[in-house]
C-alpha cells in the first residue's frame, strides 16, 4: 500500500558522534561514546537493524543486540564493550 511505513525501526542519520534511530514515532540518539560497538562500523552495518520484539533491536552484520530501554537510559547500563 503506498505511503505505508515498511519498517518499525530506521536509522535516519549518522554523524561522527553517533546516529539517530526512528522507532515508531520516537527518535533516539545513540552516541558512539555510550554505544562503542558502532564506532568505526560501516554505514551498511549500522543501517541494517531489525526490531525482533517491541523492546529488542538487533544489528545482524555487527551481531549487536540492544534493549530499547538501554538506548533510552544508557546510565542504567554502565557496562560497555571495550573496542
Amino acid at each position: 500500500m503506498p505511503g505505508t511505513a515498511t519498517s518499525e525501526v530506521e536509522v535516519t542519520n549518522i554523524s561522527r558522534h553517533g546516529f539517530w534511530l526512528l522507532l515508531e514515532d520516537e527518535e533516539l540518539f545513540l552516541p558512539f561514546e555510550e554505544f562503542p560497538w558502532f564506532k568505526g562500523a560501516p554505514v551498511e552495518a549500522i543501517l541494517e537493524v531489525e526490531r525482533q520484539a517491541p523492546e529488542h533491536l538487533y544489528w545482524p552484520i555487527l551481531d549487536v543486540d540492544l534493549s530499547v530501554r538501554s538506548i533510552r537510559h544508557p546510565d542504567l547500563y554502565p557496562l560497555k564493550a571495550r573496542c
